[in-house]
């Protein structure tokens, strides 16, 4: 609630919109609406572009959306708007290294013993077949 009142104190409309819309689109990723949550956080970020609170909150609800390069991007918006963003710097911290795995590349499988081919007349198991002809 502190970003709240922080951004009522910035002049102008928008930043009390800006305002409204952050808790607005908090509540709705609280909720799990992340749809919503996602267009509210964003609307207020346009409104209020300075405010590091927001950048972090849409980036929670992008990387809930399954959004991660979005989630991402907000996160480093969060974290150069106020380096002392403790909680972006952890969020940040966490889709980088989230990033780093999905780009690795995957762990080789180990290989599987080949089978042995079987005759036509000869069941898996080893045992003859009677000839069908």
């Amino acid at each position: 609630m502190l970003a709240v009142a922080l951004f009522a104190l910035a002049p102008g409309c928008a930043s009390f919109r800006g305002a409204r819309l952050y808790h607005q689109g908090t509540a709705a990723l609280d909720r799990g609406e992340l749809e919503r949550a996602v267009v509210d956080l964003e609307r207020a970020a346009e409104l209020v572009p300075h405010a590091s609170e927001i950048q972090n909150h849409l980036g929670l609800a992008y990387a809930a959306a399954g959004r991660d390069g979005d989630a991402l991007r907000a996160f480093r918006r969060a974290v150069a708007l106020d380096c002392d963003n403790r909680a972006a710097k952890r969020n940040l911290r966490a889709a980088e290294r989230g990033a780093q795995r999905r780009s690795a590349p995957a762990a080789p499988t180990a290989p599987t013993a080949p089978t042995a081919p079987t005759a036509p007349n000869e069941d898996p198991a080893g045992a003859s077949l009677p000839d069908p002809g």
